[in-house]
């Protein structure tokens, strides 16, 4: 008997498996191999590249207005043309990016955050706060996101801040609704079981253990409601009630050129172009991001 207790001084651990690989890199190479989701990264960059070094690439400045130089079509002095004020178009679209980009991502954070903090209290507490939190969810759902959007802007007044604001309130609901469910699922493990038996606190359970397990669908649809909420940005400047003049945002440039479709259409050609590849791009990444995240898209 002696013999087959070992000396715990000669107790080893297990070797590790070589050839194991982080989650992390393993999702990385999943979406590496995804041809789509990658060029829709591509895109991304490139964009955010554009916007970063707007100052820099950019030939003239956005608000520059030469009338002697109005609606000249695309040329080597200007690459994508003048408007009907002669500001170059290709420095507009350029620091338009940063618009778009800055009212897209602080927007979806912000509905992320607020979302998600409500989604888990309604899902992990249930009963009363439930209810009331899910019906107010479901009243902001039953309007379109652009009306609910225009309303919001109306009441706090046209500015790009304003619009960012309402932006963000329109999507709350869905990532409140998003992480709710999952919620509902994995309160019912075992180890958040175990948490509560032990004396745990809530906010300890909800912090450690259930938002780090609800958030892999939240960073799916955020990617995914970034390109929506770009598309939101360029409905409520081409409405007027966005950004104002004389900021580059894409969908107030539409808004403005739309009266020379016929006799400018580089005007509204490339600020469209510029929307619909910025949109694209995230669109794709956060198809492959889904399919590397949800299990449900793993064979």
């Amino acid at each position: 008997m002696a013999e087959l207790v070992k000396n715990p001084a000669e107790m080893t651990a297990p070797p590790l498996d070589e050839n194991s690989v982080s989650p992390w890199r393993e999702a990385w190479k999943s979406f590496y191999k995804n041809r789509m989701a990658l060029a829709g990264l591509v895109i991304v960059v490139i964009f955010i590249l554009l916007a970063l070094i707007a100052p820099v690439l950019a030939p003239y400045s956005f608000k520059e207005q030469v009338l002697t130089e109005r609606m000249q079509a695309p040329s080597g002095k200007h690459w994508f043309g003048t408007d009907d004020f002669g500001r170059d178009i290709f420095s507009r679209v350029i620091y338009g990016a940063r618009i778009s980009l800055w009212v897209g991502f602080f927007s979806v954070l912000g509905s992320v955050i607020v979302g998600t903090m409500l989604g888990i209290i309604a899902g992990y507490y249930g009963r009363w706060v439930d209810g009331f939190i899910s019906r107010i969810f479901d009243i902001m759902l039953a309007f379109p996101s652009i009306l609910l959007a225009i309303a919001v802007v109306a009441i706090l007044g046209p500015s790009l801040r304003n619009a960012l604001i309402a932006i963000a309130v329109v999507n709350i609901p869905n990532f409140g609704r998003l992480v709710r469910s999952k919620v509902l699922s994995v309160k019912q493990e075992e180890y958040i079981m175990a948490a509560r038996a032990i004396g745990m606190k809530d906010s300890r359970i909800l912090l450690r253990h259930i938002l780090p397990n609800s958030i892999s669908p939240v960073i799916v649809q955020a990617t995914l409601a970034i390109a929506t909420a770009i598309i939101e940005a360029a409905a409520l400047g081409f409405l007027g009630m966005g950004a104002q003049a004389p900021t580059p945002e894409w969908g107030k440039m539409l808004s403005d050129s739309k009266n020379y479709l016929v006799q400018a259409p580089w005007t509204l050609f490339f600020p469209g172009i510029a929307i619909m590849l910025t949109v694209l791009g995230f669109n794709l990444m956060g198809d492959g991001l889904r399919d590397v995240l949800d299990p449900k898209m793993k064979q």
